[in-house]
């Protein structure tokens, strides 16, 4: 018989960032201990104690072993182009774009890592990085509070390489990792075992080290993590089949009828329980994967030279040679790759109860330290929403509506399902007064002005008595010239936009 006893959650994280001197022990039973003479009693006692002891320590060592977070490091995915997000990728990468009031995604991975007790971090980028840099260095340094200890997080840019052919861009996930495989020859990284590949642009919470202690213990040189899924979802994902050990043997992108059906598996084999296995019988790749150094770069650099991509090429090829294992992660998930995605995401923070949450104590969320004063909220109605730093409400009405940095939003304003991102910097009362002698519309929400279903990029400025509302249920439009699109129904007012007096929309 085989007792564990688990330690809480804050202290296992304690123990595998080195804070706490013992990590967590398997404790065994003596069993059937049979009688012995007085004599000798104190010789097997001993003995005993002294194997028990033993096998304490050698239990120790080896959870040491599979949960240390030092040996591990973590290659963010800073994305592509992030066409799908356009307008909101305009301007900035995809991990740049704000999220939940007063967060950037990147944010999410950042935090996982933090609180999984991993400390070195590389994060590549490619397009429009220049915020999501200047983010980074803001928010993930050694002298705000959020530090690494003996670890780093360094941002790594596309860059034109001798040989490179021309090429300046990264091709594909894999092909990104490939470009800067040669770090992990350094000196730095000799300590290294394990690869956690991710991405920036989702939005869960996760302990990665759970992660990668599944890794070593079934001694996979790949894991997937993946989503259990139903079958209303599933033609939506790249699925994965796996046989009665957890092992990954096939994969199929966003099957449909037979060839859906046929990617079924037992998601029990996975610890999900049989009702729920049962209501969700795919299991989807969530595009986070942990690999054996050694392995990736075998991959890489000799195995598949010219591959691009880690999801539909190297992992399914190299499935039939390597010991590929599925980990599931049964929690809440969300790919913010859509504006859709992205405005319902949003706008789910703000549900009671809320599927997730950025109010845990336990695994906060890190972000940039911005020394903001407590919003200002002047008779306004206020209902299921979530109201930022530094904001100033006057006589307004917001429903259901996510409200960003340093918002104004002026008397008998109605907001209803609306992400409204914020703004980079303040206008004086001056400012703002001039502005408007001038006939110029200030940052902000001018009064008499309705907006719903709406996304409203930093910097906005938006006149009085304006309605915005898509009453005609206008799909897509592109209309930068009077500073908004429209993307799946959703109107998107662009960054540092003007939205003149009484236009309605």
């Amino acid at each position: 018989m085989d007792l564990r006893v688990a330690a809480p959650a804050s202290v296992a994280a304690a123990a595998r960032r080195g804070v706490l001197g013992v990590g967590c022990a398997r404790v065994r039973p003596l069993q059937g201990r049979r009688q012995c003479r007085p004599s000798v009693r104190v010789s097997v006692a001993t003995t005993e104690s002294a194997a028990a002891a033993a096998a304490v320590a050698a239990s120790a060592a080896e959870d040491e072993e599979t949960t240390n977070p030092r040996t591990v490091v973590a290659v963010v995915l800073g994305g592509g182009a992030g066409t799908r997000l356009f307008p909101l990728t305009k301007r900035r990468a995809k991990p740049a774009v704000p999220i939940g009031g007063a967060y950037r995604l990147i944010d999410v991975p950042m935090s996982n890592c933090i609180n999984s007790g991993i400390n070195k971090v590389y994060v590549l980028t490619q397009f429009n990085s220049a915020s999501l840099n200047r983010h980074l260095s803001r928010a993930y340094n050694f002298s705000n509070g959020v530090g690494f200890g003996d670890g780093f997080v360094e941002v790594l840019a596309a860059t034109q390489r001798p040989g490179s052919e021309g090429k300046t861009w990264f091709q594909g996930t894999a092909d990104a990792v490939r470009q800067f495989a040669w770090l992990f020859d350094d000196a730095k990284s000799k300590d290294i075992e394990d690869v956690l590949i991710l991405s920036g642009d989702h939005l869960y919470r996760m302990d990665y080290m759970d992660f990668v202690q599944s890794h070593r213990q079934r001694d996979a040189g790949i894991s997937i993590c993946c989503l259990p899924i139903d079958g209303s979802r599933a033609s939506d994902f790249g699925l994965m089949k796996i046989d009665d050990t957890g092992r990954v043997i096939s994969f199929s992108e966003k099957p449909r009828g037979a060839d859906l059906k046929a990617m079924q598996v037992d998601t029990t084999l996975l610890g999900l329980p049989k009702e729920e296995a049962e209501k969700k019988p795919y299991i989807a790749s969530m595009g986070v994967y942990i690999f054996k150094k050694e392995i990736l770069l075998n991959l890489l650099r000799w195995r598949f030279p010219t591959a691009n991509d880690f999801g539909s090429e190297i992992i399914p090829a190299a499935a039939r040679e390597i010991n590929v294992k599925a980990y599931l992660f049964n929690d809440y998930w969300e790919d913010i790759g859509t504006i859709k995605s992205f405005f319902e995401a949003n706008l789910a923070l703000a549900e009671q109860p809320s599927k997730f949450s950025f109010y845990d104590a336990s695994k906060p969320m890190y972000t940039s330290r911005r020394n903001l004063p407590p919003s200002m909220i002047s008779t306004s109605k206020i209902t299921d929403s979530i109201i930022s730093h530094g904001c100033f409400l006057d006589k307004c009405r917001v429903e259901h509506s996510v409200v960003g940095i340093r918002s104004r939003i002026g008397s008998n304003v109605h907001l209803k399902d609306t992400v409204m991102l914020g703004a980079d910097f303040y206008e004086t009362d001056m400012e703002r007064c001039d502005q408007l002698a001038e006939g110029k519309v200030p940052i902000g929400i001018g009064e008499n002005t309705s907006i719903q279903n709406c996304i409203i990029d930093k910097n906005a400025r938006i006149g009085k008595n304006v309605t915005i509302a898509n009453a005609e249920g206008v799909q897509e439009s592109d209309r930068a010239s009077e500073g908004f699109h429209i993307r799946s129904g959703i109107t998107v007012v662009l960054k540092n936009s003007v939205i003149a007096d009484g236009l309605v929309i």
